[in-house]
C-alpha cells in the first residue's frame, strides 16, 4: 500500500489514526499494539503470503538479540548464525534469479524461478542488521520484548523505503514518548509537501524520463539529456517525497524518524552528494561495512580495497542486475578519484564550477541506474554525448518541455534549500518585532500545505496512479 494511493490516504491512514488516538496516552502499550495490527496489515496488503517474511526476521532478530549480549555464552555463534539468516532470506528473494539468469547465459542448463521480492526487504533486514551489531557490541541492550522489537521492524511509515533507523534512536520512544497536537500539525504539514513532492512533481516529470528512456531509434541528443535531468529530478522527489511522509507521519505518531535527504542537488562533490543522499543508507555501509573493514585507518591499498567493496554491496543492494552493479563501481572510482587525485585540485575550483562538475557526474550515474541493461546503457551514455540515432533535436523533445514546463520550472527552485533561505529571513524578520513575519511563519506552510493535499487529490483522482520507485529495492 503506497502512502499516495487512495486506500491508504482515505482509508487506512484515518483508521489507523482514529484507533491509536481514541486509545488513552497513558495506555502507551494499547497504542503500540494499535500500530502494530496496523502495521502488520499495510504490509500484508501488498501480498499476504510474503508477511511470513517479515515476522521471522523479527522472531529471529529478536532471539538472536538476547543470544548475542555481551555476558551470554556463545553470543558470536548467536550473532553469526542470525546474520546468515537474515543476509542469505535477503539473497534469496533478491539475488537467486540473477545468479541463475546469469548461469545461463553463460550456457548453464538451470531453471530460472520467478520469486516475489518481498517489499521493503532490504530496509527491514538492513534494521536487522544494525539491531543485532549493536547489541553484541554492547551500544544498545537486547529488546526482552519481541512485541516492542517487532513494532521497530515493521513501523508502517519507514516499513517499505526507511529511513534506517538504528534501535538505540527508535526504543525510548516506545515507551516514552509524548504525542501533541504542535507536534501533529508539523508532521501532517510535511507529510502533505512530501505527497506534492510525488504525485504533483515526481510522477510528471517520470512520464518524461520514461519517454526518453523507451525512445530507442527515435532517441536524439536533447531527448536524451531531458530525460537524463528528468529522472534525476524525480528520483529525487520520489524518494524525498517518501521520507518526508514517513517522517511526518512518524512525529504525528510522536516518533522522530531520522532525516534521509539535505538538498543533495546542492552538492560540489560525490562525496559530498552522498553526505546529503540516503542518509542513513549511507551511514549504515560506514558503520557496518567501511569501518569494520578498516575504513580510513589503514594503507592507501586497503582503503581502495574497501571502498570497492563498500560500493559493490551499494550497487547490489539497490538491484539485482548489472547496471546497478556498475553504477556501484562509478561512484567507487569518483570517490576514490576525489580522496587520491584531483580532490585539491577541485577544492580550489570556483564553487559554480564544482556544483557543475557534480551535477553532471551525478546525473550520468542516474543514467547508469536508471538503464535496465548494457546495452541500453550504451546507447544513452553514446546520445548524451552527441551520438545519438535520431540527431541532435526532435519534436517529442519540445513536446516534453511544453507539457511538462511548469513542473519543471517548479522542480528547480523544490530541489534548493529556497524554503530554508525564507523561513531564515522570515525569521530573522520576526526577531526584529514584525509581527508580519511571524504570522508567515506560522500560517503560510500549513495553508501551502492544504492547496498542495487538494491539488495532489484532484491529480491522483485524474491520474493513474505509479507506484514510489524505491519500492523494487
Amino acid at each position: 500500500m503506497a502512502f499516495s494511493s487512495m486506500a491508504f490516504l482515505f482509508g487506512f491512514l484515518p483508521l489507523c489514526l482514529l484507533c491509536c488516538f481514541l486509545m488513552p496516552a497513558r495506555l502507551r502499550t494499547g497504542r503500540n499494539a494499535v500500530l502494530l495490527l496496523f502495521s502488520l496489515f499495510f504490509y500484508a496488503w501488498g501480498g499476504l503470503r510474503l508477511l511470513p517474511v517479515l515476522l521471522t526476521s523479527c522472531l529471529a532478530t529478536w532471539a538472536a538479540g538476547l543470544l548475542a549480549a555481551p555476558g551470554r555464552k556463545r553470543r558470536k555463534a548467536a550473532l553469526l548464525a542470525a546474520l546468515v539468516l537474515e543476509l542469505g532470506m535477503l539473497g534469496y528473494f533478491k539475488y537467486t534469479g540473477f545468479l541463475l539468469g546469469n548461469l545461463k547465459a553463460l550456457g548453464l542448463d538451470v531453471p530460472v524461478p520467478a520469486i516475489v521480492l518481498p517489499a521493503g526487504i532490504s530496509f527491514f533486514i538492513f534494521q536487522a542488521v544494525s539491531y543485532l551489531t549493536d547489541v553484541y557490541r554492547g551500544t544498545v541492550p537486547p529488546e526482552k520484548s519481541l512485541f516492542r522489537l517487532t513494532l521497530y521492524m515493521a513501523f508502517f511509515p519507514q516499513l517499505l523505503q526507511g529511513p534506517i533507523v538504528r534501535y538505540g534512536d527508535f526504543a525510548p520512544a516506545l515507551t516514552d514518548r509524548r504525542e501533541n497536537s504542535a507536534d501533529a500539525a508539523a508532521g501532517a504539514v510535511r507529510f502533505c509537501f512530501g505527497l506534492a513532492k510525488k504525485v504533483l512533481l515526481a510522477d510528471a516529470l517520470g512520464q518524461i524520463a520514461d519517454g526518453a528512456f523507451a525512445a530507442g531509434d527515435r532517441l536524439t541528443v536533447a531527448l536524451a539529456w531531458l530525460g537524463a535531468i528528468a529522472y534525476t529530478l524525480q528520483l529525487y522527489f520520489d524518494f524525498s517525497g517518501y521520507t518526508d511522509m514517513a517522517l511526518g507521519l512518524g512525529r504525528v505518531f510522536g516518533f522522530c524518524l531520522p532525516e534521509n535527504f539535505n538538498y543533495p542537488y546542492v552538492s560540489r562533490s560525490a562525496a559530498e552528494f552522498w553526505r546529503r543522499w540516503h542518509i542513513t543508507l549511507s551511514f549504515w555501509f560506514r558503520d557496518y561495512v567501511y569501518i569494520p573493514l578498516g575504513g580510513n585507518r589503514c594503507s592507501k591499498g586497503r582503503q581502495v580495497c574497501n571502498l570497492l567493496a563498500v560500493w559493490l554491496l551499494t550497487g547490489l543492494w539497490h538491484g539485482s542486475a548489472w547496471n546497478f552493479v556498475l553504477w556501484g563501481l562509478y561512484y567507487a572510482l569518483l570517490l576514490m578519484g576525489e580522496r587520491f587525485l584531483w580532490g585539491q585540485a577541485l577544492d580550489r575550483l570556483p564553487a559554480a564550477l564544482r556544483h557543475l562538475y557534480a551535477l553532471f557526474l551525478i546525473t550520468m550515474g542516474w543514467v547508469l541506474f536508471r538503464c535496465t541493461s548494457l546495452a541500453q546503457v550504451g546507447e544513452m551514455v553514446s546520445a548524451l554525448f552527441g551520438f545519438a540515432p535520431g540527431g541532435a533535436w526532435s519534436g517529442e523533445a519540445l513536446y516534453d518541455l511544453c507539457q511538462f514546463r511548469w513542473e519543471l520550472l517548479a522542480a528547480i527552485p523544490a530541489a534548493l534549500p529556497v524554503k530554508n533561505w525564507l523561513q531564515g529571513r522570515l525569521a530573522a524578520k520576526r526577531a526584529r518585532g514584525s509581527r508580519t513575519a511571524a504570522l508567515a511563519l506560522a500560517l503560510a506552510p500549513k495553508a501551502l500545505a492544504v492547496l498542495l493535499l487538494g491539488l495532489s487529490a484532484v491529480r491522483l483522482l485524474s491520474s493513474t496512479f505509479r507506484s514510489f520507485l524505491y519500492f523494487q529495492f
